[in-house]
C-alpha cells in the first residue's frame, strides 16, 4: 500500500514514521511512504505557497495552483486511471474511527493533504478532495500530525504490517469494545498480583476473562460504545447480567 503526503514539512513525516512498527513495514515492502513538498509545485522564485484571504482577515490561505500543481503530478506517476482517494485532515471533518482505518487499508493508495496557516483555497479543496477527516475537536498547527495518526493506524490494518496477526483483531475498538487489561512479569508487584485466571494456561477461561474485562471498560470508560458492540452469546448474558438488569 502507498501513501502520499501532500506537505510543506517532509521531513516532519518522515521522521515521524520510519520508526517502529511502520519502518519496518516499509523497509520490508509492505508499505511504501512518499512526501511531496508542496513548496516544490510553486511558481514563485521564493517558492511561496501562501497569499492572503479575500475578504480581509488575520492570517494567510494556502493557494490552490502549486497543491493542484502537486496533485497532478501524483496522479501522473500513479499510472492508474481511477481518481484516487484524497484525504483532507480538517476540524470539520468526518471523525476518523477504527472502521475507518480498516475500510481504507483496503486501498491500494492513500493521499493526504495537509492544510496550514488559516486553510487551504476552497476551489482546489472542491477539485480534488475526496474525504473530509478529523481527528477530534480541536485545532492543530497543520494536517502533518492528524495524517501522521492516520497512517499509522490504517498501516495496522494492512496484511503483514503486525508480526502478530492476531493484535489488530484484539485491540481496542475491535468489535466496539475495549481491549482487556494486560500484564506481564513479574507475577507480583507491589503487592499486587496477575489475575489468577491469566496463569491458569487455560485458554478458554482466558477468553472468557478478557471478553468480560472488555466490556467492563468499555461500560466505565466509553459507555457509548455499547450500542454498536458485538458480543458473542456468553459475553452478552455477562452484559446484560452486570449493566443492563442492574437498570
Amino acid at each position: 500500500m502507498k501513501f502520499h503526503v501532500m506537505t510543506l514539512f517532509p521531513d516532519m513525516i518522515s521522521a515521524g514514521l520510519h520508526t517502529s512498527i511502520l519502518g519496518r513495514a516499509m523497509d520490508a515492502g509492505i508499505i511504501e511512504l512518499k512526501t511531496h513538498d508542496i513548496r516544490d509545485y510553486s511558481k514563485d522564485k521564493h517558492r511561496h505557497v501562501d497569499d492572503y484571504p479575500y475578504g480581509g482577515g488575520a492570517g494567510m490561505v494556502m493557494s490552490a495552483e502549486p497543491i493542484a500543481a502537486c496533485y497532478a503530478d501524483i496522479c501522473e506517476k500513479r499510472m492508474r486511471r481511477d481518481r484516487p482517494r484524497v484525504i483532507y485532515v480538517t476540524p470539520w471533518g468526518k471523525p476518523f474511527h477504527q472502521e475507518m482505518a480498516k475500510e481504507m487499508a483496503e486501498m491500494d493508495d492513500l493521499i493526504f493533504l495537509c492544510g496550514h496557516y488559516e486553510g487551504v483555497d476552497e476551489r482546489v479543496l472542491e477539485s480534488i478532495v475526496t474525504d473530509y477527516v478529523s481527528i477530534g475537536d480541536y485545532v492543530l498547527s497543520g494536517g502533518e500530525l492528524p495524517a501522521m495518526v492516520m497512517i499509522d493506524a490504517i498501516s495496522r490494518m494492512v496484511p503483514g504490517v503486525l508480526t502478530n496477526e492476531e493484535s489488530g483483531m484484539t485491540e481496542s475498538f475491535e468489535n466496539n469494545l475495549l481491549e482487556y487489561p494486560q500484564y506481564t512479569r513479574p507475577e507480583e508487584w507491589n503487592e499486587r498480583k496477575v489475575p489468577e485466571v491469566l496463569l491458569s494456561g487455560n485458554h478458554k477461561k482466558i477468553a472468557e476473562w478478557r471478553a468480560e474485562r472488555s466490556v467492563d471498560r468499555t461500560m466505565k470508560y466509553r459507555p457509548e460504545l455499547m450500542e454498536g458492540a458485538v458480543l458473542d452469546k456468553k459475553t452478552a448474558k455477562y452484559y446484560r447480567e452486570h449493566y443492563v438488569n442492574e437498570k
